[in-house]
């Protein structure tokens, strides 16, 4: 009986993920990207050695460590508009203030659960909810979207520095 009632709750709490993504298609799926690429980035943070967050393809870009920060400084610059915050404290002084692996991995682990409840708590109806970025009105979605996009950009900056150090980056990592 026990095993039975567990079963009916697994295919009531499936149907209620299933209604909610169907009733809000696209945070649903701009939360599914933000997942992804969150891990993704993560991953390579911890991947990259520590002696390698100092290394820059050419002396002209970030090092990875920096890449690092920059993406934890804007999780905060993007995510905190959608949060009804002018702009989070912590904001700026990431990749300005950290340059060892284990300070960056923390701060950007951080950062993206700062965003994280920007995300969850975005619905298809809330996302175009007007919110001020500096002095301009941008909806909840798009600013949540840049975010994204944003990331994304970097996580392929980030595949380049981790290729270039003669490591696979998370996303092309063999499944088991």
């Amino acid at each position: 009986m026990k095993r039975l009632s567990i079963i009916v709750l697994q295919v009531i709490l499936g149907c209620t993920t299933a209604s909610q993504a169907q009733s809000n298609p696209l945070s649903t799926d701009v939360k599914a990207d933000y997942v992804t690429v969150k891990d993704y980035f993560l991953r390579s943070a911890e991947k990259m050695p520590e002696t390698s967050y100092s290394f820059k393809p050419t002396p002209d870009v970030r090092s990875f460590g920096q890449l690092v920060a920059h993406v934890a400084d804007d999780q905060y610059n993007l995510c905190s508009p959608v949060k009804g915050e002018t702009r989070h404290a912590a904001y700026s002084e990431i990749e300005h203030t950290l340059t060892t692996k284990t300070d960056l991995v923390a701060a950007l682990k951080k950062a993206f659960a700062y965003c994280d409840t920007a995300y969850d708590s975005l619905t298809d109806t809330s996302a175009a909810d007007i919110v001020k970025f500096g002095n301009r009105n941008k909806t909840k979605f798009e600013m949540l979207n840049w975010n994204l996009w944003h990331t994304w950009e970097h996580y392929g900056n980030a595949v380049t520095y981790l290729r270039l150090n003669n490591l696979v980056p998370p996303s092309s990592e063999k499944k088991p």
